[in-house]
């Protein structure tokens, strides 16, 4: 089955009276474990194409199959559900909840999915990703690498078909961001999630498998990484 089916997606806003098309009939395919990498100066859409992608907002037109389910059929409530299920997010802003612990931000998922013994897997995730001593700090008292780390535990926790990586290095500094660099491909490789990223960074967009390069709300050029 094919992870994500993108037909002919268009969204179009109206502003001051006018209509301002921010993507324009953009079409791609993903299959299972796939790593996918969305670039483009800012303004060409890269961010609203991953939150249609995810089925966070809706298209003007066009179409969204997210493991096989059409996501612009879907109510806001269907479509959040098929997100617990089968989507994991990380973000340039790590979107942790302050109020809660690493431990807790981790859990968070699993407990939305009714699953048990969730602070063992939550440990374990921590553990994974390096920061198994750290689990009973709060967001603020962690570094941004390492609160990127607890965001990354969190995107993996409930085993998602696909994640979507929005900018996940861009508030690191360059050690910090080579850090998460490797174990966002490692925790990939390991769950054999398809991963949609979207970045500035040419490098990082490098070491997927494809490339899509974004203008003007349109697809400009695909191109191969170095990903085997």
């Amino acid at each position: 089955m094919t992870s994500l089916q993108v037909e002919n997606l268009t969204k179009t806003y109206t502003s001051a009276g006018r209509q301002l098309t921010v993507l324009h009939e953009v079409s791609f395919s993903l299959q299972p474990a796939d790593t996918f990498a969305i670039v483009g100066p800012s303004g060409s859409g890269k961010t609203t194409l991953l939150g249609l992608c995810a089925g966070l907002d809706r298209a003007s037109s066009g179409s969204v199959w997210l493991q096989g389910i059409q996501l612009d059929k879907l109510s806001e409530d269907q479509r959040a559900a098929v997100r617990n299920q089968h989507v994991g997010f990380i973000f340039q802003n790590f979107q942790l909840l302050p109020t809660l612990t690493a431990l807790e931000n981790v859990q968070v998922p699993l407990e939305l999915r009714g699953e048990r013994n969730v602070a063992r897997t939550a440990q374990a995730l921590l553990e994974r990703v390096g920061l198994g001593e750290r689990g009973h700090h709060y967001p603020a008292q962690l570094s941004g690498g390492e609160q990127q780390r607890v965001s990354l535990a969190r995107a993996f926790a409930n085993r998602p078909a696909i994640l979507f990586a929005d900018e996940p290095t861009g508030n690191l500094d360059p050690d910090t961001g080579e850090t998460v660099q490797k174990l966002l491909f490692d925790l990939n490789k390991e769950a054999g999630t398809t991963l949609v990223l979207v970045t500035h960074d040419l490098e990082l967009a490098a070491k997927t498998q494809r490339t899509m390069r974004m203008r003007g709300g349109k697809v400009v050029e695909e191109s191969v990484g170095t990903a085997s």
